[in-house]
């Protein structure tokens, strides 16, 4: 008589990857809010943050402009220069000291420490975007050992090439490739949260919400114009994720970030 083992796969734990971004980040009373609710969530969690409307208004007073292509900032050794102090240094931090008054350990990284998102410098194609960084490696096993201490990674758009060089990231970037490195070993939901209710049909009427979105509806949109400019990296990195791993994607109301991590349905999902 032959015995037959089956072997169980254990089961992933849940991961909530948040990217917070949009008006939330440069208004105390909304990001103080959004925090509270953050530190409710019970299973590990990861927050990565935008700011670069803050950049921008800070290196208008030094007389730099900034320039956007398609929803993405061009860096130039000037803007680099303030975005490392903005993002690395003055959002990240605040985040930080609010999560730790809340009773939540955190810890405010960027993916040079630890060399945890580890980029290349971007090609100059049609457009030469500067010092910003495409992904080229992601140290999922430094993030683990990060979360397994009970603590939780506050990730700021910057990243280095290895080389002793900052690069610029687009957050919404780093909150998808965080999110498919980690789905090897979570059940990864990622959220990404701002000042709106998800993603729009009518940009005038702030209630005119598209529940769910497939890649074709979402081609569709974005070549009539109903999904424009900012809306597509986030909207591009979503289904990026969700083709590679990550369970849930949902764009949603920073006020709704709660419940989307409890699994009601609310903004935006993305499938």
């Amino acid at each position: 008589m032959s015995i037959i083992y089956m072997l169980i796969p254990t089961p992933k734990e849940d991961l909530i990857v948040v990217k917070i971004g949009g008006n939330v980040i440069d208004n105390d009373e909304s990001l103080n809010a959004f925090l509270r609710d953050f530190s409710k969530i019970t299973s590990k969690k990861i927050l990565v943050h935008g700011g670069g409307k803050i950049a921008t208004e800070i290196a208008s007073r030094l007389g730099i402009e900034a320039v956007m292509v398609e929803g993405r900032r061009v860096t130039d050794k000037a803007m680099l220069d303030i975005v490392t102090m903005v993002y690395g240094g003055l959002i990240n931090k605040n985040i930080v000291a609010k999560l730790q008054a809340l009773g939540n350990d955190a810890l405010g990284l960027s993916g040079a420490d630890g060399n945890s998102i580890l980029c290349m410098k971007r090609p100059v194609k049609e457009v030469d975007y500067g010092f910003v960084g495409d992904v080229k490696d992601v140290n999922n096993a430094f993030i683990s050992k990060v979360l397994d201490i009970g603590m939780i990674p506050v990730m700021s758009p910057l990243s280095h090439d290895g080389a002793g060089n900052m690069l610029n990231i687009n957050a919404d970037t780093v909150a998808t490739t965080l999110s498919k490195a980690m789905s090897k070993n979570y059940n990864v939901t990622l959220l990404y949260c701002f000042e709106l209710k998800g993603v729009l049909s009518d940009f005038e009427n702030k209630d005119s919400v598209i529940p769910k979105l497939n890649y074709n509806s979402y081609q569709d949109l974005k070549q009539k114009g109903v999904i424009s400019k900012g809306m597509i990296p986030k909207m591009d990195n979503s289904f990026d994720a969700i083709k590679n791993g990550v369970s849930i994607v949902v764009i949603c109301h920073s006020d709704n970030m709660l419940m989307a991590s409890r699994g009601i349905e609310t903004g935006t999902v993305l499938a």
